[in-house]
């Protein structure tokens, strides 16, 4: 097994000061395609799907920002994702910040181009209109997926404001486009007020598992975790997080809120009982610097990126 000395190592703090040097995720080397990678951070900086606050815009740059002061070795779980992998940033999707309809186009035939290589792309966020675009290009390398979604919100909506493409809709139109496994789709976190007593009901409707946030109140999700991995066995999935799933407590920096949440500890339970799951993509998603001056928000999307990239395939092969 190559050393680690072989693969790009994230910017040591006592060789350059957390507060400088390039801003990528986790200071790792950026680089303009994904050629020669086996996983890449990638950004979407897009709020023009939102429905609510703005400035999810700026949450790929917020989260690069805050990640700089992680660190590459994983002290709770053992896992030391860049002795085993290659990876590196490879900056923002160019979208086009006046026609979300464009910018969806534009967004899968990148990602076509990604998948190229034999990699797997953890995105940053952007509002979650961008999932869809992903899972249509992941889908075309892969086939249909299963779907873990964290969320405080189904966005199953069939249309926002007569429109079919939003941050309400993206799982909707992934289901129309026989994107997923439907007996292996599981949205968690799902909360808050409706406009009738079946707006979750529209995914159990189609065989997914729903998993309102009220029953993970006071439980750890490491038992939950379990049953979704042998629910899914090895079939390729798709792990999206939005940060609304979070309690505003913990995630007051994103466009939705919703009180009720889950917890960050239970967050890390979620990403880290991915482990053994063929993931050949993930995201991050919803962080609105503009309402978090803390930077606690992108901070934590930060970490949880770093979690998915621990629990990839390579990382424990």
């Amino acid at each position: 097994m190559a050393g680690t000395r072989d693969f790009n190592q994230p910017l040591g703090g006592n060789d350059m000061p957390r507060f400088g040097g390039e801003t990528t995720m986790m200071r790792l080397p950026s680089q303009k395609t994904a050629q020669g990678l086996d996983a890449c951070f990638v950004g979407i900086p897009m709020d023009i799907g939102a429905s609510n606050r703005a400035g999810t815009r700026h949450g790929p740059r917020a989260i690069r920002a805050e990640s700089s002061m992680m660190r590459p070795f994983n002290m709770a779980t053992g896992a030391a994702p860049f002795a085993k992998m290659q990876v590196a940033d490879i900056g923002d999707v160019a979208i086009n910040t006046f026609d979300l309809k464009k910018t969806v186009d534009i967004i899968t035939a990148h990602y076509n181009e990604i998948l190229r290589h034999d990699t797997v792309p953890l995105t940053l966020g952007g509002d979650h209109t961008l999932s869809y675009p992903v899972l249509r290009s992941i889908a075309r390398k892969h086939g249909p997926v299963a779907l873990i979604h964290i969320d405080a919100h189904a966005d199953t909506n069939d249309e926002m404001f007569g429109e079919k493409i939003a941050h309400g809709t993206p799982f909707r139109r992934a289901f129309d486009d026989g994107l997923l496994q439907n007996d292996k789709v599981f949205q968690i976190g799902l909360r808050g007020t409706g406009y009738a007593p079946g707006d979750f009901d529209w995914g159990r409707d189609q065989g997914w598992t729903v998993i309102p946030a009220e029953d993970c109140w006071y439980k750890s999700m490491t038992p939950m975790m379990t049953d979704i991995r042998a629910q899914i066995g090895d079939a390729p999935v798709y792990l999206t997080y939005d940060i609304d799933s979070l309690d505003p407590a913990y995630a007051p920096g994103t466009g939705t809120l919703e009180i009720g949440g889950l917890t960050t500890i239970q967050a890390l339970e979620i990403v880290r009982g991915c482990k053994g799951l063929n993931i050949v993509g993930a995201d991050l998603v919803e962080v609105s610097p503009p309402y978090d001056t803390t930077g606690a928000t992108a901070m934590i999307g930060a970490n949880l990126l770093y979690e998915m990239l621990c629990v990839l395939p390579k990382t424990w092969a």
